[in-house]
């Protein structure tokens, strides 16, 4: 087997070069990415500096578009929360269209919580047209790509969280992390109202800008050993604690508890996690995400966000994901047609 092993790097070394100019994060899978010598001579930290700057760069051409008062917001925080987003009467109609709709649905465990999910598709725009005028509201599109950095539609999702679910291993949700080295966008519209103590969005206010300390940190952390950190860390979703972010000279994370019909828009380079909850609790929200190689200058060129195409995406992506298992894992398993819940806690 030692024999071999010089041959599948001979034949791997081009696909890791080729993704040095990729999204590609994981110090585990791609061993240049992970070397710590290369990572000492800057490696890693010319890959977040030129990302951010790549990503400003987008984002002063789309910012026009964009509220002033969201976007001052968000370029202060790394995140934007907006109350009433919907008209009371809409939103009411649109809550409960999304409650009484039934679909083939994904759920995946972490720890104690589940993750439920149905795809916002072709079936469920047609059932809730409510949906379809809300996810094409130029104010929202406007945020949406100017946080993402990038003029493409997100995936969009109806999830449901479910909390305190009779496991007893922790949530890695509930860890500050961020989720790669480079700006993505993460949308969520709360259905339900949000309480401080039931499982709220944490955001850690300015650590969305790769600049003087986090930059600093982020040099620190490439040194370290992949094999020797949390798993998750060493696949590009580094953790921090405390001392870290007091390293970086950032504040504590804020938790976000607001009511329902609200719309909170984050930039998910930043540090962010899921609250702890102290009762179960099973939330239900409009989810959308869109993440993209982040060295591209161009704005959108996008086919994937062509209409006909953009919202069939999500359900070839989980097909795609079924099929090649073998290789590429999936963690969503199928449970049949489901409403987003089961109707004991509406």
């Amino acid at each position: 087997m030692n024999v071999l092993k010089p041959i599948r790097i001979i034949f791997a070394l081009p696909m890791w070069i080729v993704q040095l100019g990729t999204s590609a994060k994981s110090f585990l899978d791609n061993p240049l990415l992970g070397s710590r010598r290369l990572n000492r001579w800057g490696l890693h930290r010319a890959r977040v500096r030129l990302a951010a700057a790549m990503c400003g760069w987008r984002r002063r051409r789309l910012a026009g578009a964009v509220r002033p008062d969201w976007r001052e917001a968000f370029d202060r925080d790394g995140f934007v929360a907006i109350p009433e987003i919907v008209a009371a009467e809409e939103f009411a109609r649109l809550r409960q269209a999304i409650l009484d709709y039934e679909g083939p649905a994904r759920e995946m465990r972490q720890g104690d919580a589940i993750t439920r999910r149905l795809a916002v598709g072709p079936d469920m725009l047609a059932a809730i047209p409510q949906l379809r005028v809300l996810l094409a509201r130029e104010d929202i599109r406007a945020l949406f790509h100017y946080v993402a950095g990038f003029r493409i539609e997100p995936l969009h999702y109806i999830q449901t969280i479910v909390t305190h679910d009779g496991a007893n291993d922790a949530d890695p949700q509930e860890s500050l992390h961020a989720d790669a080295f480079h700006s993505s966008l993460k949308a969520w519209l709360f259905l339900n109202p949000v309480e401080a103590d039931e499982a709220p969005f944490r955001f850690v206010p300015g650590s969305h800008r790769m600049e003087g300390g986090r930059l600093a940190w982020e040099y620190r952390r490439s040194l370290a050993d992949p094999r020797a950190i949390d798993r998750l860390s060493a696949r590009g979703s580094p953790r921090v604690g405390p001392s870290d972010l007091a390293e970086m000279g950032l504040p504590g994370a804020t938790a976000l508890a607001v009511p329902a019909n609200t719309l909170v828009v984050a930039d998910t380079v930043g540090f962010h996690a899921r609250g702890a909850s102290v009762r179960p609790v099973e939330r239900v929200e409009i989810w959308s995400y869109s993440r993209r190689n982040p060295f591209l200058p161009w704005l959108g060129a996008d086919v994937l966000s062509l209409p006909g195409v953009a919202e069939r995406r999500v359900g070839w992506l989980w097909s795609a994901r079924d099929r090649f298992e073998r290789w590429v894992g999936q963690p969503w398993s199928l449970v049949g047609m489901r409403r987003p819940v089961d109707g004991k806690r509406r």
